[in-house]
Protein backbone atom coordinates (compact mmCIF):
# COMPACT_ATOMS: atom_id res chain seq x y z
CA UNK A 1 0.00 0.00 0.00
CA UNK A 2 1.38 3.37 -1.37
CA UNK A 3 0.73 6.21 0.49
CA UNK A 4 -0.36 9.63 -1.42
CA UNK A 5 0.98 12.24 1.19
CA UNK A 6 3.42 12.25 3.67
CA UNK A 7 4.00 14.17 7.05
CA UNK A 8 7.63 15.29 7.87
CA UNK A 9 8.52 15.98 10.85
CA UNK A 10 11.63 18.30 10.88
CA UNK A 11 14.59 17.46 13.84
CA UNK A 12 17.34 19.40 12.55
CA UNK A 13 17.66 22.20 15.34
CA UNK A 14 17.68 19.31 18.10
CA UNK A 15 19.07 16.24 16.41
CA UNK A 16 20.89 18.40 14.00
CA UNK A 17 22.61 20.30 16.13
CA UNK A 18 23.43 18.29 19.20
CA UNK A 19 26.40 17.21 17.70
CA UNK A 20 28.10 20.56 16.75
CA UNK A 21 30.77 21.16 19.64
CA UNK A 22 30.89 25.11 19.17
CA UNK A 23 27.63 26.78 20.30
CA UNK A 24 25.24 27.58 18.08
CA UNK A 25 24.16 31.80 18.56
CA UNK A 26 20.49 31.40 20.23
CA UNK A 27 19.65 33.99 16.98
CA UNK A 28 20.69 32.01 14.60
CA UNK A 29 19.38 28.95 15.97
CA UNK A 30 15.80 31.06 15.42
CA UNK A 31 16.43 32.39 11.94
CA UNK A 32 16.43 28.31 11.05
CA UNK A 33 13.69 27.71 12.78
CA UNK A 34 12.23 30.65 11.04
CA UNK A 35 13.06 29.50 7.70
CA UNK A 36 11.57 26.23 8.19
CA UNK A 37 7.96 27.32 9.38
CA UNK A 38 7.97 29.57 5.80
CA UNK A 39 9.47 26.27 4.19
CA UNK A 40 6.17 25.01 5.38
CA UNK A 41 6.73 22.14 8.13
CA UNK A 42 3.83 22.31 10.59
CA UNK A 43 5.99 20.21 13.12
CA UNK A 44 9.30 20.77 13.89
CA UNK A 45 11.51 19.23 17.27
CA UNK A 46 13.59 22.56 17.77
CA UNK A 47 15.22 21.30 21.03
CA UNK A 48 15.96 18.83 24.07
CA UNK A 49 15.61 19.75 27.64
CA UNK A 50 18.37 17.88 28.57
CA UNK A 51 21.57 19.21 31.52
CA UNK A 52 23.70 21.53 29.28
CA UNK A 53 26.64 19.05 31.03
CA UNK A 54 25.03 16.42 29.07
CA UNK A 55 24.82 18.44 25.43
CA UNK A 56 25.79 22.23 25.97
CA UNK A 57 24.10 23.16 22.47
CA UNK A 58 20.94 22.67 24.31
CA UNK A 59 21.60 25.07 26.87
CA UNK A 60 19.19 27.73 25.50
CA UNK A 61 16.46 25.23 25.83
CA UNK A 62 14.08 27.36 27.41
CA UNK A 63 14.54 30.31 25.38
CA UNK A 64 14.43 28.76 22.19
CA UNK A 65 10.93 27.11 22.94
CA UNK A 66 9.03 30.01 24.59
CA UNK A 67 10.19 32.26 21.82
CA UNK A 68 9.20 29.96 18.88
CA UNK A 69 5.91 29.03 20.65
CA UNK A 70 5.10 32.76 21.05
CA UNK A 71 5.83 33.14 17.37
CA UNK A 72 4.28 31.02 15.56
CA UNK A 73 1.03 29.66 17.57
CA UNK A 74 -0.49 27.48 14.07
CA UNK A 75 2.86 25.70 14.62
CA UNK A 76 3.87 22.09 16.31
CA UNK A 77 6.92 22.56 18.73
CA UNK A 78 8.19 19.50 20.13
CA UNK A 79 11.39 18.76 21.94
CA UNK A 80 13.31 15.74 23.20
CA UNK A 81 13.67 14.53 26.86
CA UNK A 82 15.68 12.22 28.94
CA UNK A 83 13.29 12.19 31.98
CA UNK A 84 10.95 13.57 34.23
CA UNK A 85 13.14 16.82 35.04
CA UNK A 86 13.12 17.34 31.18
CA UNK A 87 9.47 16.93 30.77
CA UNK A 88 8.64 19.39 33.41
CA UNK A 89 10.87 21.80 31.70
CA UNK A 90 9.43 21.52 28.40
CA UNK A 91 6.08 21.78 30.30
CA UNK A 92 6.71 25.17 31.72
CA UNK A 93 8.42 26.60 28.69
CA UNK A 94 5.08 25.57 27.01
CA UNK A 95 6.04 22.49 24.42
CA UNK A 96 2.70 20.57 24.36
CA UNK A 97 4.31 17.47 22.79
CA UNK A 98 7.90 15.42 24.16
CA UNK A 99 9.75 12.91 22.71
CA UNK A 100 11.46 10.37 24.85
CA UNK A 101 13.79 7.90 23.88
CA UNK A 102 14.33 4.38 25.32
CA UNK A 103 17.20 1.56 23.11
CA UNK A 104 16.22 -1.27 21.78
CA UNK A 105 19.87 -2.30 23.16
CA UNK A 106 20.44 -2.17 26.60
CA UNK A 107 23.96 -1.35 26.32
CA UNK A 108 23.18 1.69 24.46
CA UNK A 109 20.43 2.51 26.36
CA UNK A 110 22.72 2.66 29.40
CA UNK A 111 25.35 4.17 27.62
CA UNK A 112 22.78 7.31 26.38
CA UNK A 113 20.60 7.82 29.52
CA UNK A 114 22.97 5.71 31.87
CA UNK A 115 19.86 3.93 32.88
CA UNK A 116 18.16 0.34 31.84
CA UNK A 117 15.24 -0.11 30.00
CA UNK A 118 13.16 -1.29 32.34
CA UNK A 119 14.13 2.14 34.27
CA UNK A 120 13.51 4.01 31.32
CA UNK A 121 10.15 2.89 31.00
CA UNK A 122 9.53 3.29 34.52
CA UNK A 123 10.67 6.77 34.29
CA UNK A 124 8.27 7.07 30.86
CA UNK A 125 5.20 5.81 33.07
CA UNK A 126 6.13 8.85 35.84
CA UNK A 127 5.75 10.94 33.57
CA UNK A 128 2.92 9.70 31.92
CA UNK A 129 0.86 9.82 34.94
CA UNK A 130 2.30 13.47 36.29
CA UNK A 131 1.68 15.32 33.08
CA UNK A 132 -1.36 13.80 31.22
CA UNK A 133 -2.05 16.42 28.79
CA UNK A 134 1.28 15.83 27.14
CA UNK A 135 1.32 14.29 23.93
CA UNK A 136 3.83 11.55 24.97
CA UNK A 137 5.82 10.00 21.73
CA UNK A 138 8.55 7.18 22.26
CA UNK A 139 11.52 7.32 20.06
CA UNK A 140 12.68 3.25 20.10
CA UNK A 141 16.16 3.84 19.28
CA UNK A 142 18.67 1.33 18.21
CA UNK A 143 15.59 -0.48 16.19
CA UNK A 144 17.54 -2.08 13.39
CA UNK A 145 21.03 -2.54 15.03
CA UNK A 146 22.96 -1.34 17.77
CA UNK A 147 27.15 0.07 17.87
CA UNK A 148 27.48 -1.95 20.99
CA UNK A 149 26.02 -5.22 20.18
CA UNK A 150 24.97 -5.30 16.56
CA UNK A 151 21.85 -6.53 15.42
CA UNK A 152 18.48 -6.15 17.12
CA UNK A 153 15.73 -8.57 18.06
CA UNK A 154 12.40 -7.74 16.16
CA UNK A 155 10.74 -9.78 18.92
CA UNK A 156 12.75 -6.80 21.50
CA UNK A 157 11.26 -4.35 19.19
CA UNK A 158 7.90 -5.75 19.21
CA UNK A 159 7.86 -6.25 22.98
CA UNK A 160 8.53 -2.63 23.46
CA UNK A 161 5.73 -1.31 21.63
CA UNK A 162 3.49 -3.51 23.51
CA UNK A 163 5.19 -2.20 26.80
CA UNK A 164 5.02 1.75 25.96
CA UNK A 165 1.25 1.23 24.48
CA UNK A 166 -0.20 -0.09 28.12
CA UNK A 167 1.60 2.57 29.82
CA UNK A 168 -0.53 4.74 27.22
CA UNK A 169 1.78 6.76 24.47
CA UNK A 170 -0.02 8.25 21.79
CA UNK A 171 2.88 8.05 18.98
CA UNK A 172 5.53 5.47 18.36
CA UNK A 173 8.97 5.84 15.55
CA UNK A 174 11.15 3.35 15.31
CA UNK A 175 15.07 4.49 15.09
CA UNK A 176 17.99 3.57 12.67
CA UNK A 177 20.17 5.39 15.42
CA UNK A 178 23.58 4.41 13.67
CA UNK A 179 22.09 4.31 9.44
CA UNK A 180 22.58 0.32 9.00
CA UNK A 181 19.41 -0.26 8.35
CA UNK A 182 18.77 -1.64 4.95
CA UNK A 183 15.66 -1.93 2.95
CA UNK A 184 14.80 -5.87 3.22
CA UNK A 185 14.99 -5.64 6.77
CA UNK A 186 13.09 -2.34 7.31
CA UNK A 187 10.53 -3.92 5.05
CA UNK A 188 10.49 -7.49 7.55
CA UNK A 189 10.56 -5.56 10.56
CA UNK A 190 7.40 -2.72 9.69
CA UNK A 191 5.58 -6.17 8.66
CA UNK A 192 6.28 -7.81 11.84
CA UNK A 193 5.06 -4.38 13.30
CA UNK A 194 1.88 -4.06 11.58
CA UNK A 195 0.85 -7.38 11.82
CA UNK A 196 1.11 -7.54 15.42
CA UNK A 197 -0.56 -3.56 15.88
CA UNK A 198 -2.45 -3.27 13.07
CA UNK A 199 -4.58 -0.75 14.36
CA UNK A 200 -1.66 1.95 14.97
CA UNK A 201 0.19 4.01 12.95
CA UNK A 202 4.14 4.27 13.46
CA UNK A 203 6.99 6.67 12.02
CA UNK A 204 10.28 6.10 11.10
CA UNK A 205 13.54 8.09 11.97
CA UNK A 206 15.97 7.05 9.86
CA UNK A 207 19.51 7.96 9.19
CA UNK A 208 21.62 7.75 6.16
CA UNK A 209 25.38 6.73 7.49
CA UNK A 210 25.27 3.84 4.77
CA UNK A 211 23.62 6.00 1.82
CA UNK A 212 20.02 3.65 2.28
CA UNK A 213 18.14 6.21 4.05
CA UNK A 214 15.93 7.32 1.10
CA UNK A 215 15.34 3.32 0.01
CA UNK A 216 14.23 2.61 3.15
CA UNK A 217 11.95 5.55 2.89
CA UNK A 218 10.74 3.89 0.10
CA UNK A 219 10.26 0.53 1.19
CA UNK A 220 8.67 2.33 4.31
CA UNK A 221 5.79 4.36 2.50
CA UNK A 222 5.79 0.63 0.29
CA UNK A 223 4.01 -0.62 3.84
CA UNK A 224 1.43 2.49 5.05
CA UNK A 225 3.85 4.06 6.43
CA UNK A 226 3.24 7.86 6.43
CA UNK A 227 5.32 10.25 8.54
CA UNK A 228 9.06 10.41 9.03
CA UNK A 229 11.59 12.50 10.75
CA UNK A 230 14.42 14.26 9.14
CA UNK A 231 16.41 17.08 9.36
CA UNK A 232 17.39 19.93 7.10
CA UNK A 233 21.12 19.45 5.25
CA UNK A 234 21.16 15.99 6.60
CA UNK A 235 22.78 16.87 9.82
CA UNK A 236 22.66 15.15 12.95
CA UNK A 237 23.66 11.79 15.01
CA UNK A 238 23.94 10.41 18.87
CA UNK A 239 26.68 11.74 20.87
CA UNK A 240 26.45 8.76 22.31
CA UNK A 241 26.26 6.31 19.40
CA UNK A 242 30.23 5.77 17.64
CA UNK A 243 29.78 5.81 13.96
CA UNK A 244 26.29 7.81 13.81
CA UNK A 245 26.31 10.20 11.23
CA UNK A 246 23.51 13.01 10.03
CA UNK A 247 19.63 12.23 9.62
CA UNK A 248 17.97 11.81 5.91
CA UNK A 249 18.15 15.40 4.69
CA UNK A 250 14.43 16.90 4.53
CA UNK A 251 15.48 18.19 1.12
CA UNK A 252 16.46 15.15 -0.30
CA UNK A 253 13.45 13.53 1.23
CA UNK A 254 10.75 16.48 -0.21
CA UNK A 255 12.52 16.36 -3.56
CA UNK A 256 12.22 12.35 -3.96
CA UNK A 257 8.67 12.14 -2.58
CA UNK A 258 7.42 15.09 -4.44
CA UNK A 259 8.81 13.74 -7.97
CA UNK A 260 6.75 10.54 -6.77
CA UNK A 261 3.75 12.98 -6.83
CA UNK A 262 3.51 11.89 -2.86
CA UNK A 263 2.75 15.46 -1.46
CA UNK A 264 4.68 16.92 1.77
CA UNK A 265 3.43 20.14 2.00
CA UNK A 266 6.99 21.91 2.14
CA UNK A 267 8.20 24.72 -0.17
CA UNK A 268 11.77 22.61 -1.71
CA UNK A 269 13.30 25.59 -2.44
CA UNK A 270 12.70 27.85 0.68
CA UNK A 271 13.96 24.66 2.25
CA UNK A 272 17.22 24.99 0.20
CA UNK A 273 17.42 28.08 1.35
CA UNK A 274 17.19 27.19 4.37
CA UNK A 275 20.11 24.79 4.09
CA UNK A 276 22.42 27.36 2.54
CA UNK A 277 21.73 29.62 5.65
CA UNK A 278 22.65 26.68 7.90
CA UNK A 279 25.77 26.16 5.62
CA UNK A 280 26.98 29.56 5.61
CA UNK A 281 26.11 30.65 9.50
CA UNK A 282 26.64 27.39 10.96
CA UNK A 283 29.49 26.11 9.34
CA UNK A 284 28.52 22.53 9.46
CA UNK A 285 29.03 19.61 6.67
CA UNK A 286 26.41 18.89 5.44
CA UNK A 287 25.56 15.14 4.35
CA UNK A 288 22.50 16.40 2.17
CA UNK A 289 22.84 15.30 -1.85
CA UNK A 290 20.64 19.01 -2.99
CA UNK A 291 22.45 20.87 -0.22
CA UNK A 292 26.12 20.25 -1.74
CA UNK A 293 24.49 20.95 -5.20
CA UNK A 294 25.83 24.02 -6.76
CA UNK A 295 23.07 26.76 -7.60
CA UNK A 296 23.11 30.03 -9.03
Amino acid sequence: MQVNKANIIEVCPRDGFQNINEFIPTETKLKVIDGLVNSGFQKIQVTSFVHPKAVPQMKDAKEIAQTVIEKYPNVDFTALVPNLFGAKAAYESGIKEISYVISASEAHNKENVRRTIEESFEGLAEIRNRFKDLTLKLDIATAFGCPFLGEVPVSQVLKMIGTALKIGVDYIFLADTIGVANPKQVGETLEAVKDKYPDRDFGLHLHDTRGMGLANVLVAIERGISTFESAAGGLGGCPFAPGAAGNIASEDLVNMLERMDISTGIDLNKLIDTTDFIKEKIKADLTGHLANICRK
